[in-house]
Parts: structure tokens; sequence; C-alpha cells
């Protein structure tokens, strides 16, 4: 058995090539999550100006990104950000801003189209593959929909066709 895996890993190509290991590593960075300076110099026009009036923006927008970005990458929960990161509060708010006000979404594309490009491929793939659990979830709806679905129809009693006392005496 063995022989057969060394065989086998032998006469297949390497799925991690030299020139892909480099290009995936992350040395330098505080967090292997941190953006590079080639990512931000991307995203950074992609985030809207703070509003007007009012203070001036306090927070640094690529940390608050980075934040993001480290949840993402090690799936901790948000009381465990660590201290060199702003707030958990300010982190979620934008968070949520972000993705109410489509810069999320803008955000990905920008770094999705710029990752195609690096590796040679034209910017938007040419075909795709859905699977059958793929469509069947995608007909459940996304995020606006959840909270429509698991929250509990209410209905007056008087709309009710028995009785509160009726139903409760027969139980």
């Amino acid at each position: 058995m063995i022989l057969l895996m060394a065989l086998i890993r032998e006469r297949s190509a390497p799925m991690w090539k030299l020139e892909h290991r480099r290009a995936a590593q992350r040395h330098g960075l505080r967090y292997p999550s941190d953006m590079t300076d080639a990512e931000w110099a991307i995203v950074a026009p992609l985030i809207p100006p703070a509003k007007r009036g009012g203070r001036k923006r306090s927070v640094d927008t690529r940390e608050v990104l980075n934040a993001i970005f480290y949840v993402l990458w090690t799936g901790c929960q948000w009381k465990a950000l660590p201290k060199g990161l702003p707030p958990k509060s300010t982190v979620h708010d934008y968070l949520e801003l972000w993705n109410w006000d489509g810069t999320l979404e803008h955000i990905h594309h920008a770094l999705y189209v710029a990752v195609r490009e690096k590796e040679g491929r034209e910017a938007s793939p040419t075909a795709a593959i859905i699977d059958s659990q793929t469509a069947k979830g995608a007909l459940k709806g996304g995020l606006c929909s959840i909270l429509q679905v698991t929250t509990r129809v209410r209905r007056s009693r008087a709309a009710s066709g028995t009785s509160w006392s009726t139903r409760s005496a027969s139980c």
C-alpha cells in the first residue's frame, strides 16, 4: 500500500509548485490575514469616505478590514480579537455598514478580478459548475430571508377560529 501511494505521488504532478508557494507566502505581516500593500492599493479606493459633518473618522479602515479578515481567517469569536486591532464593536459596526451598502461586495469583486488577472485568466469565468446541493440551498434565499423564515407568525386571539378557553380546556 505504501509503495502504491509513493508511486502515485511520483507520477502525478505536484499540486503546489514552487512559484505557487512563493505567491501564497505572507511573511512580514503581523497576522497572516492582514492585507498586503498591493491588496490595500486595490481596496482603498472602494472604501466610502466618512460622512459629512460631525467628527472626523478616527479609526483606520485598513485595520478594520484586517480585523474582519482576522475573524474570517481564524474563525474566532468577536470578543477574541487581538488588542492590536480596533474594538470588536467598531469592527462589527463597519462590517454591517459595508455589507448593507455593498462595499464588501465591491471589495470582493475587485480582489477576485485582481487574482484572476494575476494568474493570467480572464476577469470573469467562462464556465460554472453548480451541484444539486448548491441549487437546493439557493432557493431558500440569503441573509434577508432568514429572519422572515425563523420569525414566528403572530396572530391575534380574535382572528383564531377557536376561543383560547376552548383550546386550553381540550388540551
